[in-house]
């Protein structure tokens, strides 16, 4: 095992890796449940597609492992979750099974971009300042989604501030509860007053962690998970109840609706049946494809440079090499393939997940790690009542001190010359308060090209990075259409 993970290469130890796995599972596991929450509003099973998670993501994570070697875990992307259910399927009108066949040759085309090394094209297109800012990036988002999921923030607006309520004109009246509410630029943030079980749980996880992190604890994230999860029992966060709503029987019985449902005639077979539904089919196949894409690419530069797992030489031997030469291809093609798998079980796209930066946090540098969280993975589809004892109050202080310690990849960016500072701004700090990877990247590099021209070094930028600026710009085109 030490040799073919190459444990003593990497600096690191069978323990630690265990570790590490264990605390990017309990980081993402929330997505076990919120995929098939977000996805049932489509229609679709929300076991069937509880146990698709499961596979496509044990998948994917197991060829980061096994043929990659790297400590990443893949699962459905939230936002690529909720863009399948209110965007493709609530806006545009496809079915579920539509669009699980949009998802696969989202998957197909990942693959191609792969092989053929676009993506490798694009990595290596991107200029030193965007990389140390898209990592510094990552460690915003990250830690901004610790402080939301620890209940340290919220939220108010007035009146004249809201958009919408459950989905229709803020001036209408509400006939009901309200479940959703969409609200402008007159949304304010504000710390909580701490009287609220949740915050003061996740409060007294994060002192904790903080402890065990500068005494250098071996394993200071996972213990602190723990910890906080006892913690949280006589504050009644951490409920110990444990449903039997995700039942392993109940899965199977309802994964065969799901499974190849995207080449049925309610899939496929129904997809192309108008040009004007081939335009809407094109339209959302590049927004699908566009974020998996640099939700990848992001989370592997943001997270894979700084810390080493993906060293010079396989950055060289991605540019040089041929077929699946470096770490890097290897990585990308394991998760393309995924993609492709959770769209024929009956899940929406995978991608890396950010959270696999708590593993690496924790020392995780090998494929160690990700067999771990793949192998907890299959587990789940048996004790998931036990997982879901594991609140994100417990989660939310490690998810904050990960993205603490990315941000040191800011001390690389000169913030004295505007003509770094700007873009670099735009690709970090953006993408935390915009909530997305993708578009915090888009906004760097459509700065940087612009901040090129408007001094005169336009020819300094890489062509490869025009056409990807360009691209993102007529994905948001897309999306305001939509």
């Amino acid at each position: 095992m030490d040799q073919f993970f190459q444990l003593k290469e990497n600096h690191t130890t069978r323990g630690r890796e265990v570790i590490a796995g264990l605390t990017t599972f309990f980081a993402m596991s929330y997505i076990l449940f919120v995929a098939p929450q977000t996805l049932a509003l489509t229609g679709m099973p929300s076991q069937a597609v509880f146990l698709a998670t499961i596979i496509a993501s044990a998948t994917g994570t197991l060829i980061m492992g096994l043929f990659a070697n790297v400590p990443y875990a893949l699962g459905p992307g939230l936002g690529l979750n909720a863009f399948f259910t209110f965007t493709v399927v609530g806006a545009m009108g496809f079915t579920w099974q539509e669009a699980l066949a949009l998802v696969f040759v989202c998957g197909c085309i990942n693959i191609l971009i792969t092989v053929t090394k676009i993506r490798k094209l694009i990595i290596m297109a991107i200029p030193e300042v965007m990389q140390h800012a898209i990592s510094g990036g990552i460690g915003v988002f990250i830690a901004y989604i610790g402080l939301k999921n620890a209940g340290f923030l919220q939220f108010s607006a007035n009146k004249s501030g809201l958009l919408s309520v459950n989905g229709g004109s803020a001036a209408a009246k509400v006939h009901g509860a309200v479940n959703s509410i969409v609200a402008g630029g007159g949304i304010t943030p504000a710390l909580v007053d701490f009287t609220r079980p949740g915050a003061i749980v996740a409060l007294l996880g994060l002192l904790l962690m903080v402890v065990l992190v500068v005494r250098k604890v071996p394993g200071a994230v996972l213990i602190g998970i723990v910890a906080t999860t006892i913690i949280g029992i006589p504050f009644g966060v951490t409920d110990l109840h444990m449903s039997a709503a995700n039942s392993f029987g109940h899965a199977i019985g309802q994964l065969g609706t799901t499974f190849g449902a995207a080449f049925s005639a309610q899939g496929f077979g129904s997809l192309f049946t108008t040009p004007h539904r081939v335009v809407m089919s094109i339209m959302a196949i590049f927004a699908f494809s566009f974020a998996d894409i640099f939700d990848t690419l992001g989370t592997f530069i943001g997270t894979g440079r700084r810390t080493g797992i993906f060293t010079e030489f396989d950055m060289n031997a991605m540019e040089n090499g041929h077929g699946f030469s470096s770490k890097m291809d290897k990585a990308l093609f394991g998760d393309a393939i995924a993609t492709g798998v959770g769209s024929i079980f009956g899940t929406s796209n995978i991608t890396v997940f950010v959270e696999s930066a708590t593993g690496i946090g924790a020392g995780g540098r090998t494929g160690l790690t990700a067999v771990v969280v793949a192998a907890c993975f299959l587990v789940s589809s048996l004790l998931s009542p036990i997982i879901a004892i594991v609140p994100n109050e417990a989660v939310a202080p490690a998810l904050i001190l990960v993205g603490v310690m990315m941000m040191s990849s800011f001390r690389e960016i000169n913030w004295n010359d505007m003509s770094e500072a700007i873009p670099a701004f735009m690709a970090s700090v953006v993408m935390g308060l915009i909530y997305n990877i993708s578009y915090g990247i888009a906004a760097g590099f459509i700065f940087y090209c612009l901040v090129k021209t408007a001094t005169g070094k336009a020819k300094e930028v890489h062509p490869v990075l025009w056409v990807v600026s360009a691209l993102f710009i007529l994905d948001f085109a897309v999306m305001a259409i939509v």
